[in-house]
Formats: structure tokens, sequence, C-alpha cells
């Protein structure tokens, strides 16, 4: 897929575009839970069913800003499967990406699909266990900055209430791939 037409209403009209995308996924994980082992399976796997995707490591060019291009690869991805793992709220950039694609699933009319890898998506919800321990520790750091940390809340609660799937361990996720080729 290399372009969708797209109706969209800015804030002081209601006007169509087209918006052409870049990819079909953008893939949003942790690298250190899960770039060796799930994503990198359903990378491979994705790839080779003709679906253009989108992990960092593979499309970055050497000396290009990180967060820039991760950001652009966001705005140009149709979808983004957000995989969500143990470690993934530790990250300040994993919750900061996670918020800008919430900006352009509000802004672009981009799909978002949460993946639960190995947690229980209400521990997301409510940020509890390791998602709870990383926002207080966050918190805790970024005390004049109580605003992002919020924003990060609200934004993993709003992902969690998203339909997504569940995998508890690794294992074989061909319903994943029938709906991003059905929606590609």
């Amino acid at each position: 897929m290399d372009s969708t037409t797209n109706e969209g209403a800015s804030s002081s009209s209601s006007s169509s575009y087209t918006h052409s995308w870049t990819y079909d996924v953008f893939l949003s994980f942790r690298g250190e839970d899960t770039r060796y082992n799930f994503v990198g399976h359903l990378y491979n796997s994705l790839s080779q069913m003709g679906i253009k995707t989108f992990m960092d490591e593979e499309v970055l060019q050497r000396g290009e800003e990180i967060s820039l291009a991760l950001l652009k690869a966001i705005e140009q991805s149709r979808i983004s499967l957000v995989v969500f793992s143990e470690n993934y709220a530790s990250s300040h950039w994993c919750l900061d990406e996670l918020v800008h694609i919430f900006h352009c699933k509000e802004q672009l009319q981009q799909m978002v699909f949460p993946v639960f890898y190995k947690v229980d998506p209400s521990d997301v919800r409510n940020q509890r266990e390791s998602f709870g321990k990383a926002l207080a520790d966050h918190e805790s750091k970024l005390k004049d900055n109580m605003d992002k940390v919020l924003r990060w809340r609200e934004t993993l609660t709003k992902a969690a209430n998203l339909s997504g799937w569940s995998f508890l361990a690794d294992g074989y996720f061909s319903d994943l791939y029938v709906l991003i080729s059905f929606n590609s």
C-alpha cells in the first residue's frame, strides 16, 4: 500500500487531504525486551508478507538524529503496533513515542493496535506492577515536569483500552498478520 485518501477536519474548517503513507506498520517496542525475539520475528514475518514495516534498527541511517527520524516514521505509517512489554514504561522515549502515536491517531486517523507481550493489559491501563514502578521512577526524576508524566499515564490508559492482543508467552500470531494484511 503506497497511499490512501483520508477525510479529515482541521481546527478551522473541514477539508479533505491525501496522505501518502511510507510504511504500512510502525513497530513501537522496548528493544531490550523484545527486539531479538517477539518483535524480531514479527518484523521478519510482516516483511516476508510484503507489509512495509518500520523497525528502528532496520531503517535509520548512521548519523541521523534518532528522535526526529522516529517521529517522522510514526507520521508516515498507516498503522502503529505498540508492543507493551515488562520494561516498556521504563523508557521515557517509548512513552514519548506512544504520545506521538496517539497524536497521529487523532490528527491523521492512523490505526493503533496494542500488543501485550507477557504483561497484563490491566497493568498497563492502571499503571500497576512494572508500569507503576516505572512511572513512579519517572515522577521522582521529573518533579519539574509532572505534566509530561500525566500525559504518559493518560496515553497508557487510552492504549490499553483499545482492542488488541495478549501474548503471555512466545507464540504464534497469525491473527495479527491477517488484521494487518486486511488493513494494508
